[in-house]
């Protein structure tokens, strides 16, 4: 049996207290765990547990800038083309102007954790960096550094299937998926299909189950104020570094969706009342399938404003928030639609999702996995942006908004649903590339089955670089 070194990084105390024990159970069986961590509270903890680990932001501030005149060749060097791009979604996350010194923390960190994995290399072990897959600068320096030192970066991310993950190598582009040109569904994904169709049950991964629900909630959640406070102490009178320790934004953000949610209240339609429309899901404002994976489309408002002006007379546009982000729309933006679109209309985002795909003539989404569970239940969908199901049967994929228009008459007009069968075999490709495992869940059983995951992933990896 062949042996790995798996390099994890972990950006919250949250995530370290699950990849801790990750990293135990694969100790266990005989690989090495090397933990980067940008978040002192984080390097407390695996200091205590005897694994190898490195405080990437301290590395960071000592790192020496000799190797380097100036930003631009650092950039040149790590082959990072298109900076604005790659700093863009922690801009838009914390509401970030100076774009310099976020250019600056991304090449610091990419530096040291470059330096890092240069150390590890000495020892000759196959290396391969493990991540949750995300936007912020940690996670891209990482990947960049890896990139540097010839060492594969593994993102893993939720899938479709509830309690899956789908691996993506070296890449933040939605996984291919690749077709099995027929085969038939097992009993099992057959089953899963069905009792998502039965139940009009929405996947949701745990890890983000204590989103979905509305501002206020959120805001007056005893665990969250206790969050506050300590990140507070944590941050201004231990100075403890914290890799999402802008308060002030996160503070704001949640009252700024209180209040849209306040606005919107008066402005829902009922469901029951709609007959033809075209449903637009409006995609977690400010996620990184947005903001690195379609960002074309980042802007929703606007690209709701350009269907109302192209859907044909006979429907209108439906559109619903997420649930995972009531209020995360501006209200005064939509409502200003509203105000001037009579072929608009918004849906109470508490309302099952099932139940409006299943009302709706049309979808239409950026990347949601609405336009996937349109698909399944053989309502026509139209995708516009990065997404796994962007060149499945399912849907028509739209290479730009010149094509939409057209897109859609078709759509409506000319769409066959796929057989059962075809469906069905679909979706066991999507199985097929999947793993068991679902992030931040830390009860053994969970841990085991993630764990068991890592090495599988790893070990195809090296068979198959």
């Amino acid at each position: 049996r062949k042996y790995y070194m798996i390099v994890i990084t972990t950006l919250a105390e949250y995530q370290t207290c699950f990849w801790l024990k990750v990293a135990l159970k694969l100790e266990e069986t005989g690989h090495e765990v090397v933990l980067l961590s940008f978040d002192d509270r984080s390097s407390e903890l695996l200091n205590n547990s005897g694994l190898t680990s490195y405080n990437v932001p301290l590395l960071a501030r000592a790192v020496s800038n000799v190797r380097f005149k100036n930003n631009q060749e650092a950039l040149k060097f790590y082959g990072i083309e298109d900076i604005n791009y790659w700093i863009s979604h922690e801009r838009v996350t914390w509401k970030l102007k100076n774009g310099q010194d976020l250019v600056s923390r991304l090449i610091s960190y990419t530096q040291a954790i470059e330096e890092v994995f240069s150390t590890l290399k000495i020892d000759g072990k196959e290396i391969t960096l493990v991540q949750e897959l995300g936007g912020f600068i940690a996670v891209i320096a990482s990947f960049f550094a890896a990139r540097q030192q010839n060492i594969d970066n593994i993102f893993l991310e939720p899938a479709f299937f509830k309690g899956r993950l789908f691996p993506l190598k070296n890449s933040f582009s939605a996984p291919t998926i690749k077709s099995s040109d027929g085969r038939l569904a097992t009993k099992e994904v057959k089953e899963l299909l069905e009792l998502a169709i039965r139940s009009q049950s929405i996947v949701i991964p745990q890890k983000d189950a204590h989103q979905y629900r509305d501002a206020f909630a959120k805001i007056l959640s005893g665990k969250n104020i206790k969050r506050v406070i300590e990140k507070t102490v944590d941050k201004y009178v231990l100075g403890k570094h914290q890799e999402f320790g802008h308060l002030g934004r996160y503070i704001t953000l949640h009252l700024g969706m209180a209040l849209n949610a306040i606005r919107m209240r008066s402005s829902y339609t009922p469901l029951d009342s709609l007959t033809d429309f075209i449903y637009f899901p409006f995609h977690v404002p400010g996620d990184m399938a947005l903001t690195l994976r379609s960002p074309e489309y980042f802007d929703q408002l606007a690209l709701v404003e350009y269907m109302l002006k192209i859907v044909p007379y006979t429907h209108i546009v439906a559109v619903k928030e997420h649930p995972a982000q009531i209020g995360g729309i501006d209200a005064l933006r939509l409502k200003a639609l509203l105000k001037q679109f009579d072929n608009l209309v918004v849906i109470n985002p508490g309302i099952n999702n099932y139940k409006v795909l299943n009302k709706a003539q049309l979808i239409v989404s950026i990347n949601s996995k609405s336009g996937a569970e349109a698909g399944m239940l053989g309502k026509p969908s139209i995708v516009l942006g990065d997404a796994f199901y962007k060149d499945s049967p399912l849907v028509s994929a739209v290479a730009g908004l010149r094509s939409l228009k057209t897109s859609i008459r078709v759509a409506l007009d000319e769409t066959k649903p796929l057989s059962d069968e075809q469906r069905d075999s679909y979706f066991q490709d999507v199985w097929d590339e999947t793993y068991p495992g679902e992030l931040y869940i830390q009860d053994d059983h969970c841990v085991n089955t993630f764990s068991q995951s890592i090495t599988r992933i790893v070990k195809g990896l090296a068979l198959n670089p």
